[in-house]
């Protein structure tokens, strides 16, 4: 009988590890163990009180015994391909060497890091950036540069605030980054869209809207645009901004990627009116540190001091310690080696993702092709809805977006499957595609059965 409790033991764990018995189950009492194994009380206690000891079962009095956990081993964390996430590769960012340059900003800018500063910026900053902005063609002078609490807040602040030519509305790319959709959703500005695809946006209808429908400002993302991908030409680009001098119309230029442009002949749309039509945003969010909050805006002269008292009831001025540490940043050229290398590994994941959507999708099943960036959007063919392709694959610890926050409400659509490289594992991105690729084919093939299926008389 010494041996029977262990025999009661390993039953017990076995149904555990089977599923018959599971977190929260009652086992069965003292009595009917000792009959089923043919043994006394005591031997059926003892096992109890084993399987206690190991914390596999609990008793309440009066009541009987119960499961704590399952006897299972614990399972490995699941992997999760991540083609959501729009933050920069952890595992690239400088941390230790910016730490550096913030314990240097705290002993070089002692009183300007505790106290108020200028609303405008840290000064040193705005000449560092003005000088660091010249490799992106924009030429401009520390006065006329803004250092803002991230871009999303230089775009709040300009959907918010009045403009010279005293019109109204604002128009954007469809579809665009969502967080400037929220933005005039918030503030119930009336905004217009033009639609966007890799070929670009109709250069007459972009006339005919500058010309009719009292536009304020368009905002656009001139390169490696979210969520398409796109860039436009320097043909283009000169075009537009044509148009908004003839039409008196404002551009806000978000150039949150132009850092990562291979093409060194691109200019942005700033370069061909840079005395003030174009306000120019530059954002460090995307290939740097999001929690530094420090974008920069290049405004024109006579938008500084409206633009100045926005920004003041807002947050008066942005980090210091922030700003400080930039700055030394950028003067030890820690940043532009920084960029460097990842202008390397986002083109090199770029081109595995695109070799994996040319050899994996079906042939119907379109998809972008930016030549660098975060961002590569699939088409759906209209039967297939996007947000059921996200919700299959997320199942499977498979991380994409639909892109419905990138539309207007007017525009809105199921059909749109953004794919970020930013935090996506290298090695991964062909497995995830595969995935992609497979989950689209059960939804053909189910399709196909429903629309062959005779009805019932």
């Amino acid at each position: 009988m010494q041996t029977k409790y262990l025999e009661i033991i390993k039953d017990i764990k076995a149904q555990l590890t089977k599923g018959i018995l599971t977190t929260g189950s009652k086992l069965p009492s003292v009595r009917q163990l000792s009959q089923q194994f043919s043994c006394s009380k005591n031997t059926v206690l003892r096992a109890y009180n084993e399987l206690e000891k190991e914390h596999i079962i609990f008793s309440v009095p009066k009541s009987g015994y119960y499961v704590v956990h399952q006897a299972t081993q614990p399972s490995a964390p699941q992997q999760i391909i991540d083609f959501l996430s729009a933050g920069p590769d952890k595992r690239i960012m400088p941390y230790i060497e910016f730490q550096h340059c913030m314990n240097q900003a705290i002993d070089i800018y002692k009183e300007e890091l505790f106290s108020y500063n200028d609303q405008q910026g840290l000064y040193a900053l705005r000449v560092q950036l003005a000088k660091y902005l010249q490799n992106l063609q924009v030429f401009t002078s520390p006065e006329r540069l803004f250092i803002v609490s991230g871009s999303q807040q230089a775009l709040h602040l300009l959907a918010s605030m009045p403009f010279p030519n005293g019109k109204h509305n604002i128009l954007v790319e469809q579809p665009t980054y969502f967080g400037f959709i929220e933005a005039v959703r918030l503030q119930q500005v009336t905004t217009l869209g033009i639609d966007l695809t890799m070929e670009g946006i109709d250069l007459e209808q972009l006339e005919y809207i500058f010309r009719n429908n009292d536009i304020k400002f368009f905002y656009i993302v001139p390169r490696f645009q979210n969520p398409l991908g796109h860039s436009y030409t320097n043909e283009e680009k000169k075009r537009i901004v044509e148009l908004a001098e003839k039409y008196d119309v404002y551009i806000v230029e978000d150039d949150f990627l132009g850092d990562l442009d291979p093409n060194m002949k691109a200019d942005p749309l700033f370069s061909f009116n840079p005395s003030g039509r174009v306000i120019y945003i530059k954002s460090f969010s995307k290939v740097f540190l999001p929690g530094l909050r420090v974008g920069a805006v290049v405004l024109p002269a006579l938008m500084i001091h409206d633009f100045s008292r926005y920004k003041f009831s807002a947050d008066f001025n942005s980090s210091v310690l922030s700003q400080g540490a930039l700055d030394i940043y950028l003067k030890s050229g820690m940043f532009d080696s920084h960029i460097k290398t990842i202008k390397e590994l986002y083109s090199r994941k770029m081109n595995a993702l695109q070799t994996a959507c040319e050899a994996l999708l079906p042939n119907h099943i379109h998809f972008t092709k930016p030549t660098s960036g975060f961002y590569l959007s699939i088409m759906l063919p209209d039967h297939i809805s996007a947000k059921q392709v996200v919700h299959l694959l997320h199942e499977k610890n498979i991380w994409m977006d639909d892109a419905s926050r990138m539309f207007l409400p007017a525009y809105q659509q199921d059909h749109l499957i953004r794919l970020s490289i930013s935090q996506v594992e290298e090695h991964l991105i062909e497995e995830g595609i595969n995935e992609l690729a497979y989950c689209l084919s059960l939804l053909e093939r189910n399709k196909s059965r429903y629309k062959n299926m005779r009805p019932l008389l």
